[in-house]
């Protein structure tokens, strides 16, 4: 028996030999494809080998395709694991939730090896789904698809959170069809389509798919790979949304630290003007000293002013809602007392201005309401005896200039100086007496409040008040009663009328004078009445020759010398007629050819003279009004210089 048959017949029944395994062994060393291993046993068939070796031969081959087979599956296992190890590492570097959802789909497809992966989103909002991430895809209706829940393979997903898969798409029945998933699944082109939920606990969040444009049978473990990557994608997703709400809520912790320190910020402030504005009471402290102190803690500048400096409607919305409003870029907090208004803070250019600040600054307003109303009962005794001087000298009780003068410095007043007399009353309706006797009282305190600002005296008199205020330069006493009666109006919050005599002087040696000027100024008013004119203020000089009625000492000199002056004087200055030729011209009518004829001139002497007049009068000189009161001052005139005529 040969060495061959020897060994075979030791090897058992169904065993290959080395010479049998080893072209299969080269093919497995070299990653053959599937169709090499036929190559070994046709071969053998061709040379006419035994059946013995040929069968030997397919048994190894066998053998070998199981091995390659088991070889392939662990190598694709080991790539599967491989991906979702990187994507789990991505995961855990998440940054950028579309760059994860990209990679995901990315590898499914790659490892699935499909033609198209893509990724929908549930839209709680909106009630549907939409494709959130697409690979592979060419189509721009498909990409944009948005379906009904319900609607479509994913849809069916969805309902049950279980995977499916469709051999054919078009001819599945399983799910519901619709024309615009249908209209962009056909432009993809896509036949077979698997789809695994993306689950977030018991809750369907969207769907994985993977898809190819030809008929298909996806594996078990091609599945169960997907439903792995749906696994991170859902992950990536709630790790996104809680990386989101964590950032949220440390944004929205750092806007509340913010407020806090702007809150305590503020409240450091407010407490500190609180303090300040303590001190300031306690110390004495003026009105000025408030705004400074509101100024420094509030950074802007912010001022004590008058109730007649500050805007009306502003300052009235103010004092009724009791709070600081806005008045373009400024903010306006009345200072009142009841119902009068003592003036207001303001706030400059500081549009932007917090609650809390508000309330300092309405703090500051009610501070300052406070230490006024201090000053004025310290100041009423103080205005007591101010009208007690002022009754003295209306009655002119006491005639040592000396002891008026000492008595008027004590008040800051200055006799010597040039003062108006003011009647002031109110002429507002009245429902009853007590009503009227508030009113009074509330115009007397204003008075006297007006006076003693202005360095004047005020007290009582007749129904109304009087006010003895000096005369500044350039002012004039028809100026000073209408500026008078204004802030009397705005601080009482009725019509003040106000009558003013002509300027007075010397009321320490000549203190009868006042008496004679509270009269005027009294007619003054009663005129303003009669006319009228309540709630305005004038003198006896704004009525023209009227005023003669109404001047207690009938300034005759001073009403010819408003009135014509100029021409008499430019008549002894040159050595020219104007005054007789005025004369002349209001005697003939206002006719320059009788004139002329009286004067024995010729008729452009009379026009050149006329001419000349104007230019020193004005160019309103013979208007009636203006007319009748010339005519006037020349009759007078006459009367005072009769040698003249």
């Amino acid at each position: 028996m040969s060495r061959d048959h020897v060994q075979s017949a030791e090897r058992p029944a169904g065993a290959s030999s080395a010479s049998e395994e080893a072209p299969f062994l080269e093919l497995l060393a070299r990653g053959a494809a599937a169709d090499a291993y036929e190559q070994p046993v046709l071969a053998a068939r061709a040379q006419g080998q035994p059946a013995e070796r040929i069968a030997a031969l397919d048994r190894a081959k066998l053998l070998a395709l199981r091995v390659r087979s088991e070889l392939e599956g662990r190598r694709r296992r080991e790539a599967e694991l491989s991906a979702l190890f990187e994507t789990a590492h991505d995961l855990a570097g998440l940054r950028d939730l579309d760059a994860v959802l990209q990679a995901i789909v990315q590898r499914a497809r790659s490892l699935l090896g499909t033609d198209v992966a893509y990724l929908s989103l549930n839209d709680p909002a909106r009630g549907d789904t939409y494709m959130r991430v697409t690979e592979g895809s060419v189509a721009a209706r498909f990409q944009q698809l948005r379906l009904g829940m319900g609607e479509g393979l994913g849809g069916l997903v969805a309902q049950t959170a279980r995977p499916y898969v469709t051999d054919d798409y078009f001819k599945d029945e399983r799910f519901q069809h619709t024309s615009s998933i249908d209209a962009g699944v056909r432009d993809e082109g896509l036949v077979a389509i698997l789809g695994v939920p993306l689950m977030l606990g018991h809750h369907v969040i969207g769907v994985l798919f993977a898809a190819d444009r030809r008929a298909r049978v996806f594996e078990r473990e091609q599945i169960a790979l997907l439903g792995s990557f749906a696994a991170l994608a859902a992950a990536a997703i709630d790790t996104a949304n809680l990386l989101t709400e964590t950032r949220s809520a440390l944004a929205g912790l750092e806007r509340a630290n913010e407020i806090i320190r702007d809150r305590s910020a503020v409240i450091e402030r407010a407490s500190d003007v609180h303090d300040r504005l303590a001190e300031l009471v306690l110390r004495g402290g003026g009105v000025h000293d408030v705004a400074a102190a509101v100024s420094e803690v509030l950074e802007g500048t912010v001022e004590f002013t008058e109730a007649h400096c500050a805007p009306p409607a502003a300052l009235e919305a103010s004092r009724a809602e009791g709070h600081a409003v806005r008045h373009q870029d400024d903010w306006i907090a009345a200072v009142a007392a009841g119902g009068e208004l003592l003036g207001a803070l303001v706030l400059r250019g500081h549009p932007g201005l917090d609650p809390v600040d508000q309330r300092t600054l309405e703090r500051a307003a009610m501070v300052t309401s406070l230490l006024l109303l201090a000053r004025r009962s310290a100041a009423e005794a103080e205005q007591r005896v101010r009208g007690e001087l002022l009754d003295d000298l209306l009655d002119a009780r006491d005639r040592d200039p000396r002891l008026l003068r000492e008595r008027a410095a004590r008040l800051h007043a200055d006799l010597d100086a040039t003062h108006v007399v003011l009647a002031a009353r109110l002429d507002g309706p009245t429902a009853d007496a007590e009503q009227e006797a508030d009113a009074r009282r509330r115009l007397w305190s204003a008075a006297s409040h007006l006076a003693a600002t202005r360095q004047g005296l005020a007290a009582a008199r007749d129904g109304g008040t009087v006010l003895l205020l000096p005369l500044a330069p350039g002012d004039t006493a028809t100026e000073l009663a209408r500026r008078t009666a204004r802030q009397l109006g705005t601080a009482v919050h009725e019509a003040v009328t106000v009558g003013a005599s002509g300027p007075v002087e010397h009321l320490a040696t000549h203190p009868d004078a006042v008496a004679a000027a509270y009269a005027e100024g009294h007619r003054c008013l009663d005129a303003l009445r009669l006319l009228g004119r309540s709630g305005d203020g004038a003198a006896a000089e704004d009525f023209g020759f009227l005023g003669l009625l109404l001047a207690g000492d009938r300034d005759i000199a001073g009403f010819v010398d408003r009135t014509i002056g100029q021409v008499v004087a430019y008549d002894e200055r040159r050595g020219t007629d104007l005054v007789r030729t005025l004369d002349a011209y209001f005697a003939c009518g206002m006719s320059p050819a009788r004139t002329k004829d009286d004067l024995h001139v010729h008729v452009n002497t009379v026009a050149q003279r006329l001419e000349r007049v104007g230019r020193l009068l004005g160019d309103d000189w013979q208007s009636p009004a203006r007319a009748l009161e010339i005519q006037l001052a020349l009759r007078l005139h006459r009367l005072a210089s009769p040698a003249q005529r």
